[in-house]
Formats: structure tokens, C-alpha cells, sequence
């Protein structure tokens, strides 16, 4: 009791420090601003009654210190005993927490709450009848805090979920022909061709047609979505899906692209003299055929799910627990903090301390300080303590224990990295290459200032090419900065084209629904140094204007690497567009080696005896031919200058229209300015002295600085987020000389030869959809981190990469 007296007469000295939060107040309560401690975690977690943010028990002190707020409301989540051990049933529907789906049954938690004074800790138990009324402000905020739905909500937990069929609206006055098609209630086959399963009746016209031919060379061959684009007709009805229960029938809507509602089915079915009552399901929907994925080749190749795994923990074995399709980012993650660069940024010289100190107000909108949190989380080996389980399988044959851990959530991370992203906001599932690019322009431009220190230059590289006219013999080197090679795959090259020419002559000479086994697939070998060379292979390029003829010729394009990087990321071309713009993925393993050596691909610049083709301001003259058309027309010269250049001289058509399109641009009335003139803008030598500093060429910084109005802090930004164009523009290759200079220069370069340090791969039929797991050599083994599961691989299947990460091989 005078422990509690005692902390109701500090609470009083200190209620101007309480707020009560505004409905627009971001409030935390579920996970710690600057760890993965929460309401579970040893001590609870502590909302700071000011600003509304979190802290774990070792952490709340630094907040305290920092900003001098004393008052948090203390919230911890205890066990409740459990009241239900019964084993569950095998999921049949493609949901979470519905009946048919996956069991969402969680450990049922009760709350404790307590009004906390530091730095002694005083606690007062809420709610509490012995507060005085004067005490009124911090229970409102309390009460506020406890009501709000926190900051850093759980979405729901779904890796596999169907969304919600919307309505079509194309159901609502859908067209039918009076064409006297009656639809008989079985032996249905495509109209078109022989195949008698996953048949399509389109509801406008009855025609039956198969669906679209899967990556694997299984499903239709297209026939039902070729109708569409001939008619027009949006919506068909998956035959073998249709029954008495006409809401689980596969409707299509090809206009939206998806599975829809059809609330008018029964009648749109009647039209063609189906009776659903009498129907019996015959086929899997697509919903079902998608959580069907979840057991075939691929799916328990890359997973492992076939092996006894050994899971694995501490320090470094921390798993990412997965936020409902959020398995591209924690592959990602998992993959650049295994990187020494990564690994010292943002853990080994910044400790958590440090990292909080240097953060504003809010540390959940600073990327220095959730990136230091993240690196803490998975590094530091406290969150990745093995916790004892026992499985549903394994009660029912007497309940032997395994080993797992939790893991941690990446929530407030994924929160800010997708901020304003319209992709990487959402919940949808996302493509790994995308988000990896994405992730490592937001590192480089949070280290802008400090150039040095940004640990994304591990995977930057220069990307040199060579353009030599047909016609004159001369040359143009072009470089750019990129930290992907991104690899054609070419099937041809292929070590197995005998086999996969057998399997496709047997595969043709099968009966209509004979189908055969997965033994009887063979998929293309491809090596992945075929991949590499296909990169470094010339290339024609019709209609190139060349300035030496001012005409358009043929030109042999090459391309090399001016610089090698400390970490090489290889992205293998596995989804492509066939005629049509239709997507496929291509069925293909890459046969790849521990140790690659990509000397032979450094490029070696300007040549002696090369002639480099004349640039007089940095772009092709205007051809006068289309400006004297186009200044017929009544367009100043200024405009058609414009207008001829903008579209490299193709053409009047497409200088008409670009000058259509751009009249009203703000600029279209400024003089043309060349390369020449801009150059003559003064710039501040200090300044550039500034840059160099960071280790900026000298032209390339002068540029920076001209097109940031002389902005130090905005011009090194802009090098890093125009690197293209700052190449193009300023890395002088005319001179005779092989050095790369530029921007080269403040990239990591050493020898070409590698080793394979892990690989992100990819299961479904989309980079949108499916799952993705990464492996990465660790500690003289392969491990597979498959969202918050974490063990010793057993069989890393090398072949079916998506992402290939290579470390530079130091002699």
C-alpha cells in the first residue's frame, strides 16, 4: 500500500508528461519501436503516455533518458491454460479461421495492465478505483490507448488465402444468345479440341472450350480465352464445378482478370437448359487447384517438405514470421543480411542504443533505425531460443515433442519500407526481384550523405555497352549502374534437349485424358554459363541513327561489366511473354555451379585505333527534314527541334504526335539546351571539393550539383537515384584512355571469380502469387529459411533458383 501511495504522489508531478491521444494519433501497443519485444515478451511492453510509442523492458529506459516522458501503461499478455488439445482436421478449402480451412487456433492470452513511473518502475495496477479524480487525464489516456486498434496492426495471417469473389459487373445484364444450345449434363469436350477436362462454358453463347495451358504444359490449350478475344463475351462457368451449391462454382471473368460472383448463375446455367441441382463436382476450382499446389514436384523440392529437417537456432537462424504473403520480403531480408556489408552497417558498428539516439521523434519512420532493429532481431540470436511443440500428427500418435521457434515479425518494417508504394503497401504477394531493388534504392538513399557507409555499393556494378555503326565502323560507350544482371535462359542451349524431345513426342501421342506421371516429365537443363553468355553475345539493332552518316544504319550492340561487384545477383528470366502478351513461366532447371568465374566478361572500354561517332551536345542533331515538315505546319522550329530529337528522328509521325501530346508541357517553349551550355553554368568548386570527398568524379559531381541548384546533401541523392543518366551524361569514354573513371571509381571492384552464397526460389505460376524460400551457405552448410522455420538443408535444390547470390572470392 505505500508503495502504491508512494507512486500516485510521483504520478501527480508528473501529469503534464500524460497526453490524451487525438483519433488521427498513432498509438503502438503490440511490438517494441526499437526490438521485437511485446505485450509476451519478459516484462511486457511500455506505451509511452506522450508520444505514444512502444519499448521493451530493457528498452523503455533509452526512451526515458532520451525524452524525459516517466509515464507508460504497462501491457503483458499471460498464457491462458489450454482448454482444447483435440487434433484438427486436414484443410479442404484455401482459407484461414473458416470451416473446410486451415485452423487459425492460437494460445489464448490474458491481459495485465499497470501505470508504470520510471525511472524507479513504480507501478500502479489499472484499473485502479483508488485513483483520485484528479488523476483523470492519465486514465483517459489510458483508456484511449487500451480502445485504439494499434498502430502497427496484425494483418491476418494467410500465405494462402483466396480473396473474397467480388460481383461481377458484367453479371448484371450479361447478353445470351438465343442460339438454341441446350448444354448436356455430361460427355462435354471443347469444341475445338479433344480435351474433355478443365472445359469452360462460356455463358453468353454456350460454346464449351478448354482453359489456358499451365507453365508445366498441363491444363487447356487457350481455346476458351482465344474466344474472348474474338467475342468479347466476359464471363464462362468452370464445368465440373457446378452443383446444387452454386456459390462454390468457378466463375470467370476475363475482362477483370479473376475469379468472380455470378449472383444471376442459376438463371444464366437455365438459359442453356442446365439443372445445377442434379450436377456433381467433378473438377478442383482454382482456388482448390491452387492450395493442391501446396503437395506437388516443386513445392516439396524447394521446401524440403520430404526430408527430416534438422531446425536450427541462435544467432544468425532467426526466422521472419510471414504477415499473410509477405514470404518475398523475409527471403529478401534473410538473403542481404547474410551479407558482410549488411551484417556491419547496421549490427556489428551500430548498436541498437546508438541507432535510437540518432532517430527522430518517431523511430518507426526512420530507416536507419528499423533496419538496425531488424539486423538485432535476426543477428543477435535472442529471439530464435527453440520453444518446445507438440503437432497435431504427433498427439495423435502420443505426443512426442519437437523443437521450434516463433521467430520474429517484421511488421513495422514491411509498414515503412512499403509506405507509399502502391505494391509494397498492400498484402498481396509481391515479386522477390522487385522488392529487392526497391529495398536497396531506400538503403542507398537513407546513407546519401555518407555515401561510404552505404552498404547497398556491395551489389552495385558498372554495366559498360559498345554500339559501332555498321556503316562507319565508329563507336559509343554507354554505362550505367545496376546491382542485377538479369539473364536470358537460353533453351537451346539446353544439355538434355534429347530427353525433353522424347518426353514432348510421348506426350503428343497420348490419348485425349490420358495423362502421364511426374516421372515421366523432363523439364530443360540449361548451364548457367550459357545464361551468362547469352549477356555478353551481340546484338543487331535495326534503324540506328548514326550520328558519323546522319542516318539511320545497323549496329552491332555488346555489352561487359566495367566493374565486378563484392556481391554478384544473378536473376534468371523465368517468366516471359509469349505472343499475344500472354505470361509463361519457363519450365526449366539452371545447372549451377558452386564456383563462377566472370572474368571474360569485363569490358575493356575505348580501344586504340577505335573512332568514337561525333556528339556535338550530347544527342543526335534534329533531322531537318522533319523539322521543315513539321514547320510547315505552322510549329515554331524550337518545337519541332524538339519534337524530332525527342523521338531519336524516326520519323514526322512520331514527331507530330509527341508535339500533339507535349504542347502543353511548361517547358516546351524553353530553348533546346545542350550539353555545351549547361556545362557553362557556374557551379561552387567548393562544393564539388565536397563531393570528391565522398568519392565522386569531379564532372560527375559538377552535373549533380548544376541540377540541385548547387544543394550538396540533394546532389549526392541525385547521383545515386539518376545513376543512368549521370553515366551517360558525364563519364567521359572519348579520350583514348581505358579507364573507367566516373562513378566506377567509388564502386567496390576485384577479381571475377565467385562463390554461391544463397538463392531465393520461386514456387506458383506468377512472381504475384505462390511462395518463395531462400537458402544461404551458413557456417560451412546450406540452410533453408522458409519464413519462420529455419534448418540445415539437406538437399538445397540449386537448380530451380530465382535469385542467385554470389560473394566475390578474395585470393
Amino acid at each position: 500500500m505505500e508503495e502504491q501511495q508512494r507512486a500516485m504522489e510521483v504520478l501527480r508531478s508528473h501529469l503534464t508528461r500524460v497526453r490524451i491521444p487525438e483519433p488521427s494519433t498513432r498509438i503502438y501497443k503490440q511490438e517494441c519501436c526499437i526490438s521485437f519485444d511485446s505485450p509476451r515478451s519478459e516484462g511486457g511492453l511500455f506505451v509511452d503516455l506522450n508520444s505514444f510509442t512502444a519499448y521493451g523492458r530493457d528498452y523503455v529506459t533509452w526512451n526515458y533518458q532520451k525524452n524525459g516522458n516517466p509515464v507508460y501503461l504497462n501491457i503483458k499478455e499471460v498464457p491462458k491454460p489450454e482448454s482444447d488439445n483435440r487434433p484438427r482436421k486436414k484443410p479442404t478449402l484455401l482459407a484461414i479461421g473458416l470451416e473446410g480451412g486451415f485452423d487459425a487456433k492460437q494460445q489464448d492470452y490474458e491481459e495485465i495492465y499497470s501505470i508504470v513511473i520510471l525511472p524507479e518502475f513504480l507501478s500502479l495496477p489499472f484499473p485502479n478505483v483508488d485513483l483520485p479524480e484528479k488523476f483523470r487525464q492519465v486514465r483517459l489516456s489510458v483508456e484511449a490507448v487500451l480502445a485504439s486498434v494499434g498502430a502497427e496492426r496484425k494483418e491476418q495471417v494467410a500465405a494462402w488465402t483466396a480473396d473474397k469473389k467480388k460481383v461481377s459487373p458484367f453479371a448484371h445484364s450479361l447478353p445470351q444468345l438465343d442460339n438454341g444450345v441446350l448444354v448436356p449434363p455430361s460427355g462435354w469436350k471443347c469444341s475445338k479440341c479433344e480435351k474433355t477436362e478443365n472445359l469452360w462454358l462460356n455463358l453468353t453463347d454456350g460454346v464449351i472450350l478448354c482453359g489456358r495451358r499451365n507453365w508445366d504444359g498441363t491444363g487447356g490449350n487457350n481455346h476458351a480465352v482465344e474466344h474472348f478475344n474474338a467475342t468479347n463475351y466476359p464471363l464462362a462457368v468452370k464445368l465440373g464445378t457446378i452443383t446444387s451449391d452454386l456459390e462454390n462454382a468457378d466463375v470467370y471473368s476475363y475482362p477483370e482478370d479473376e475469379t468472380v460472383e455470378d449472383p444471376f448463375l442459376a438463371q444464366h446455367l437455365a438459359h442453356f437448359g442446365i439443372d445445377f441441382s442434379s450436377l456433381k463436382k467433378t473438377e478442383m476450382t482454382t482456388a482448390e487447384r491452387e492450395l493442391d499446389q501446396n503437395v506437388n514436384f516443386d513445392w516439396n523440392r524447394i521446401q524440403e517438405n520430404d526430408k527430416h529437417l534438422e531446425p536450427l537456432f541462435g544467432p544468425g537462424y532467426t526466422g521472419l514470421i510471414n504477415l499473410g504473403n509477405s514470404c518475398y520480403l523475409a527471403s529478401v531480408v534473410q538473403m542481404i543480411f547474410a551479407t558482410r556489408d549488411f551484417q556491419l552497417r547496421y549490427y556489428e558498428n551500430l548498436n541498437l542504443d546508438d541507432a535510437f539516439q540518432l532517430a527522430p521523434a518517431d523511430p518507426t519512420l526512420d530507416l536507419n533505425t528499423q533496419m538496425t532493429k531488424l539486423a538485432h532481431g535476426l543477428l543477435s540470436g535472442k529471439y530464435s531460443a527453440p520453444e518446445k511443440q507438440v503437432s497435431e500428427k504427433d498427439v495423435a500418435e502420443g505426443g512426442t515433442e519437437k523443437l521450434v521457434q516463433n521467430g520474429i515479425s517484421p511488421r513495422m518494417f514491411k509498414s515503412l519500407i512499403g509506405a507509399g508504394h502502391p505494391e509494397f503497401a498492400t498484402s498481396r504477394q509481391q515479386d522477390a526481384l522487385e522488392f529487392f531493388q526497391h529495398l536497396i534504392e531506400q538503403v542507398e538513399r537513407s546513407n546519401s550523405a555518407n555515401p561510404s557507409e552505404d552498404p547497398s555499393r556491395c551489389f552495385n556494378f558498372v554495366v559498360e555497352e559498345k554500339i559501332m555503326c555498321s556503316a562507319s565502323g565508329k563507336v559509343k560507350y554507354t554505362k550505367k549502374i545496376d546491382n542485377v544482371l538479369s539473364l536470358n535462359i537460353p533453351l537451346s542451349a539446353a544439355v538434355n534437349k534429347g530427353e525433353v524431345a522424347i518426353m514432348e513426342k510421348t506426350k503428343a501421342q497420348k490419348l485425349p485424358g490420358e495423362k502421364g506421371g511426374k516421372e515421366d516429365y523432363v523439364r530443360p537443363r540449361v548451364p548457367l554459363s550459357a545464361c551468362l553468355e547469352s549477356f555478353c553475345a551481340s546484338e543487331a539493332v535495326q534503324d540506328f541513327y548514326s550520328s558519323a552518316i546522319r542516318g539511320r544504319t545497323t549496329a552491332i550492340k555488346t555489352a561487359g561489366l566495367a566493374t565486378f561487384p563484392e556481391y554478384l545477383v544473378l536473376h534468371m528470366r523465368k517468366f516471359t511473354l509469349e505472343a499475344g502478351w500472354v505470361p509463361k513461366k519457363l519450365d526449366v532447371f539452371i545447372d549451377v555451379p558452386d564456383i563462377v568465374d566472370i572474368s571474360y566478361m569485363r569490358s575493356k572500354g575505348l580501344q586504340p585505333g577505335e573512332e568514337v561517332l561525333p556528339e556535338t551536345d550530347g544527342s543526335p542533331a534534329a533531322d531537318e527534314m522533319i523539322v521543315s515538315k513539321l514547320m510547315e505546319m505552322g510549329f515554331s522550329r524550337n518545337h519541332c527541334e524538339k519534337a524530332a530529337i525527342n523521338t531519336s528522328n524516326t520519323g514526322l509521325e512520331p514527331a507530330m504526335n509527341w508535339l500533339l501530346s507535349h504542347l502543353d508541357d511548361p517547358d516546351i517553349d524553353t530553348p533546346l539546351i545542350t550539353k555545351t551550355d549547361q556545362n557553362a553554368q557556374p557551379v561552387d568548386e567548393d562544393l564539388v571539393t565536397t563531393l570528391i570527398g565522398f568519392g565522386f568524379h569531379g564532372n560527375l559531381a559538377r552535373k549533380a550539383l548544376r541540377e540541385t541548384n548547387g544543394d550538396v546533401e540533394r546532389a549526392a541523392e541525385w547521383i545515386f537515384s539518376h545513376s543512368e543518366e549521370a553515366n551517360s551524361a558525364d563519364m567521359d569514354i572519348s579520350s583514348g584512355s581505358n579507364a573507367t573513371g566516373g562513378v566506377d571509381k567509388v564502386l567496390p571492384d576485384g577479381p571475377g571469380k565467385y562463390k554461391l552464397l544463397g538463392f531465393v526460389s520461386h514456387m506458383g505460376t506468377s512472381t504475384q502469387s505462390g511462395h518463395y524460400v531462400v537458402h544461404i551457405r551458413k557456417d560451412g552448410r546450406w540452410v533453408i529459411f522458409n519464413d519462420c522455420k529455419v534448418a540445415v538443408s539437406s538437399d538445397p535444390p540449386k537448380d530451380m533458383g530465382y535469385l542467385y547470390f554470389f560473394q566475390r572470392i578474395h585470393s
